[in-house]
């Protein structure tokens, strides 16, 4: 595992994006939307930062599965969303890949009446958008790599990581592959 954001990075890129957050909309109302599980990390650092009355909800969207380093089928829950007519929406995500939840994800929420929606996320992976949409505020551009740690996974693992790193591919089979031993190392 190949670390590329430090944990100072990480706080120095959130604290950017909150001051430019703080910005846009003051002390003013503000509902942030994150999306699970990957953008937890995010939000809870996000929030914490801004002013005002913030409003917090989630929404499940998922499109890897499995095995999976490439999306999938996209799925979305939005049961637990607050009615949002007449509210300024924050969608925050932890990865910009190919664009695609995103997308549908501001298509959908578009159509429930908010005053306004814009997007944060953490990570935006160079070379993967398939979609005409940029998000709105950006924490790094990085690289078309495999990365965990900040609330990113590969298979539920290493979200916990204070840090961002890269997982190669023999990194990637290997945390994926059953597990031959218990967990005191006996087979």
């Amino acid at each position: 595992m190949r670390m590329l954001l430090s944990s100072d990075d990480l706080a120095a890129g959130l604290d950017r994006l909150a001051a430019q957050v703080r910005a846009a909309y003051g002390q003013g109302p503000l509902t942030v939307v994150g999306v699970l599980t990957g953008s937890i990390v995010v939000v809870a650092d996000l929030i914490r930062q801004l002013e005002g009355p913030v409003q917090v909800s989630m929404v499940w969207a998922s499109s890897y599965r499995g095995p999976a380093t490439r999306p999938g089928e996209l799925k979305l829950r939005l049961d637990f969303l607050p009615d949002l007519t007449g509210r300024h929406v924050l969608v925050v995500d932890d990865i910009f890949d190919t664009g695609l939840t995103l997308h549908a994800l501001l298509a959908e929420l578009g159509r429930r009446g908010a005053a306004s929606i814009r997007s944060l996320v953490l990570l935006r992976k160079l070379g993967r958008s398939e979609v005409a949409i940029e998000p709105d505020f950006v924490g790094f551009d990085i690289p078309d790599e495999f990365v965990v740690g900040f609330g990113l996974d590969c298979d539920g693992a290493w979200r916990h990581l204070p840090y961002l790193a890269v997982l190669d591919e023999a990194e990637i089979a290997a945390a994926r592959a059953p597990a031959s031993q218990d967990a005191d190392g006996r087979g």
